[in-house]
């Protein structure tokens, strides 16, 4: 499954990813469990509000690795085709 993120069409960052989110661009979030709760948080609560489906990963450090980053990432999106 996380290796869909290497060529997949998507955003990094929890910036990037409310603003999918709210758009509705998103079709699946990963947020990383050992990322700072008052950071993803509100990706947690807009996921929720627009039903959007999210998978947790154990580390960021695992999830900026999926995605191809050299550092890690509380959360990736991925996008609508």
């Amino acid at each position: 499954m996380l290796s869909q993120l290497q060529t997949a069409n998507k955003v990094i960052g929890v910036k990037q990813s409310k603003k999918a989110i709210r758009e509705g661009a998103a079709t699946l979030v990963y947020i990383a469990l050992d990322a700072e709760k008052r950071v993803v948080g509100p990706i947690y609560e807009l996921c929720s509000e627009t039903g959007t489906e999210v998978n947790e990963i154990t580390t960021m450090a695992e999830l900026g690795d999926a995605a191809g980053i050299n550092v890690g990432a509380a959360v990736v999106t991925v996008l609508r085709d």
